[in-house]
């Protein structure tokens, strides 16, 4: 049987969703990160995970700060301390929601990939607009660490 014939026996069901990194340009985030969201909410698709790729500068870092929503990381390049551990490749990383994110600094630079859904606690979702498409990273004053 054919996808769309699979799709048309049983429209309840969605067909796998492919993007490739090379197939758009790193974005600024909102800890001065580069940032390739594959994946992302919008308002037609709100459950849509936010799905990609963070990287960071040597010297680069972010804040405690708390979500609602829960994520996943997975170290590809680099070495970074959250909190007192200190993590390199392959490392699996997983934040249940809610959660604090502890302080992250890496002295390396490096590359995460990362997974952010709804909270199945909370319902929190991921939030995309405003802080990982941006032309300029926000002065630090300025970034919301609530959310």
């Amino acid at each position: 049987m054919t996808a769309e014939a699979k799709r048309t026996a049983n429209p309840t069901h969605n067909a796998p969703e492919f993007r490739h990194p090379s197939e758009m340009d790193w974005e600024m985030g909102r800890f001065r990160n580069a940032t390739k969201f594959l994946f992302h909410p919008t308002p037609e698709r709100p459950t849509v995970p936010n799905a990609g790729f963070l990287r960071y500068a040597p010297g680069a870092g972010f804040p405690l700060h708390k979500h609602d929503f829960a994520q996943v990381w997975y170290i590809i390049d680099g070495e970074f301390q959250m909190g007192e551990r200190k993590d390199g490749p392959g490392t699996l990383v997983y934040m249940e929601d809610p959660h604090f994110e502890n302080e992250m600094r890496t002295e390396t630079g490096g590359t995460v990939l990362f997974v952010q859904y709804p909270g199945p606690i909370t319902g929190g979702r991921p939030i995309y607009e405003g802080r990982m498409n941006l032309k300029a990273a926000p002065p630090p004053e300025q970034i919301d660490l609530e959310h």
